[in-house]
């Protein structure tokens, strides 16, 4: 079985937001990235979080670290899996088992610039999901994982495709 989450905390901060609904707006940290050379890039939070990411060879990288798509597969991956187990220790279910993959496929001639008509974004995004617990049916399961996918903010900010503004400032 997977280590039980910290439900103290979790059904503290459902209780303050049922209580108080304000207090569910939330302003997410920044991520502030900084080339480093050539196109590696190190992306720095507000409180010490970082992370690394570089090119492949192919695209004139070093291959230093993964690139940023694979951080984002990453991240809609982690976000989907932890709502997931979230919404398993709400109901009570004993998960032994969450892994989510998530995969995609592009045309690498919108990154490049190679063709105005092309987009730059994934063309398609799968997420493929393994569950099991100890005291839970398999429809009981598929509810659960439907919920997390449909309850992850990551997912949710790509299939909802949020305004996106920009501030250009040339120093």
């Amino acid at each position: 079985m997977i280590d039980p989450p910290n439900m103290t905390a979790l059904e503290a901060l459902d209780k303050t937001i049922q209580e108080n609904p304000n207090k569910a707006q939330a302003r997410y940290a920044p991520a502030r990235a900084t080339i480093q050379g050539g196109f590696k890039c190190q992306v720095k939070g507000p409180s010490g979080e970082h992370i690394e990411t570089d090119m492949p060879l192919d695209m004139g990288g070093s291959a230093a670290g993964p690139n940023p798509g694979w951080f984002f597969r990453a991240s809609f991956a982690a976000c989907c899996s932890t709502v997931i187990a979230m919404q398993a220790a709400r109901l009570g279910i004993k998960v032994t088992k969450i892994e989510v993959t998530v995969g995609g496929s592009g045309d690498q001639r919108g990154l490049l610039g190679l063709d105005d008509n092309v987009s730059a974004a994934h063309t398609e995004i799968r997420t493929d999901v393994q569950i099991s617990a100890e005291n839970a049916t398999p429809e009981q399961l598929k509810e659960v994982v439907n919920w997390g996918l449909e309850h992850s903010p990551v997912g949710r900010t790509v299939r909802d495709a949020p305004m996106n503004v920009v501030n250009i400032v040339v120093v």
